[in-house]
């Protein structure tokens, strides 16, 4: 048996010794149900270094033999980091993996039950294939690239491509609203997205992000009138993020809608799939599920807006791709007999600005990393672990743009009333 892994740097991208023609073996015979016998194992890095901070993800390609013959099968694995530090014992202390195996083995499936019963085939995710907590975290798919799916990568999505992914999200949405209308305990163990993180409030990264965004505002002059408003803020504007994060669990209303959210609602944790006869993507299939949560129906939504959109989409709100999904929404609350209060268009709004601690975390903390990543002027896990990185990256052009842009539209929304 002959086994091939690439050159690889750094811990992401350094297969771990267990990875290995024994290991594949035993996974692929329970799963295939038969004896079968490793004869080549090739594996390389399924993403790019600094794609995914809160694991790591192989590609293998596993020839085998059984006594049917000779069969291939590529692989993805998705594992924890294997070296010591800070990072490793985070994600060690997190629930990260017990999130995304729910998701893909226990809602997720349930999901699609409905849908079916309604008619609707989508498809809101690849089959796990295996799945183990110890003594190692690790989960293995089907891949999806041979199926014709890929991830978008030097472009930005077309406004065709982003109504795949808001269509994707709507049904999410509407059928998690109906199990949590009907079987109100059926997603309880989904209470631990990125704000439940054991260091949250503390890794720099979090902690540093709204003195950096105010530094900024201090040092541009169309800028420095806001200031004001995030000195006021700035002690405790986590804590006010926590309750707006945590409200389905503890603070509940019935005046508000909550989901089942994916938690990471951005275009590297989205593969979308080409039709050669369209000549364009006809479906999209979301990834990495480890910050579902239940929360109100607008977090996915502000998350995309600024971690998903393009700026002029920024700027306006996400207006047109949110109420196109709100009519998916809507249209599938309809098709799998919701039971509970529609939703409205204006309520949805005025939960999404309702909730505006989220919006001045994002563009204060997560906006200038993303704009820095996408633009090529930095690289993510360096901005994770460098404060000079982190900070230069507030100065960007665009960045600025953006935050001009930005806030006149929160201040006419009210945001800085009643900080």
């Amino acid at each position: 048996m002959e086994s091939q892994i690439t050159e690889f740097n750094a811990d992401e991208l350094q297969a771990p010794a267990w990875l290995n023609a024994q290991f594949i073996a035993e996974i692929l015979s329970a799963y295939e149900k038969v004896d079968l016998n490793v004869t080549d194992l090739q594996i390389s890095p399924a993403t790019a270094q600094g794609d995914h901070y809160a694991s790591v993800m192989f590609r293998t390609k596993v020839e085998y033999t059984t006594a049917k013959g000779k069969f291939s099968k590529p692989l993805i694995i998705k594992t924890m980091p294997e070296e010591e530090g800070h990072k490793k014992d985070m994600l060690a202390e997190s629930h990260l993996f017990e999130t995304e195996i729910g998701t893909y083995c226990h809602a997720l499936p349930e999901f699609e039950r409905i849908l079916q019963e309604a008619g609707d085939y989508t498809k809101l995710f690849v089959p796990c294939i295996y799945h183990s907590l110890k003594p190692r975290q690790v989960m293995i798919f089907e891949d999806l690239v041979p199926q014709g799916y890929t991830v978008i990568r030097n472009s930005p999505p077309s406004e065709g491509d982003s109504k795949l992914v808001f269509a994707k999200l709507a049904k999410w949405h509407a059928v998690s609203m109906k199990v949590i209308n009907e079987q109100p305990t059926f997603l309880k163990e989904f209470k631990y997205g990125f704000f439940e993180m054991p260091t949250f409030n503390t890794d720099p990264f979090i902690t540093t992000g709204m003195s950096d965004f105010i530094k900024m505002l201090d040092k541009t002059p169309e800028l420095k009138k806001y200031k004001p408003h995030f000195d006021k803020i700035k002690d405790n504007y986590l804590d006010r993020l926590k309750v707006e994060m945590h409200e389905y669990h503890k603070y509940r209303r019935n005046d508000r809608n909550y989901v089942l959210c994916h938690g990471d609602f951005h275009l590297r944790n989205m593969m979308f799939r080409h039709n050669k006869k369209l000549g364009a993507y006809d479906d999209v299939m979301l990834v990495d599920f480890q910050f579902c949560n239940l929360v109100p129906i607008t977090i996915d939504l502000t998350y995309s807006i600024y971690m998903l959109m393009e700026p002029e989409q920024r700027w306006d709100m996400g207006k047109d791709l949110i109420n196109y999904y709100f009519s998916v929404l809507l249209e599938t609350l309809r098709k799998i007999g919701y039971k509970g209060d529609m939703p409205t268009e204006t309520g949805l709004w005025d939960q999404i600005h309702n909730n505006k601690y989220f919006d001045l975390f994002l563009i204060s903390t997560l906006l200038p990393l993303m704009m820095g990543v996408k633009s090529n002027t930095l690289k993510m896990h360096e901005a994770l672990q460098n404060a000079e990185v982190r900070a230069k990256s507030y100065f960007y052009e665009g960045y600025v743009k953006d935050v001009t842009k930005l806030l006149p539209k929160f201040e006419k929304l009210g945001y800085f009333n009643d900080l």
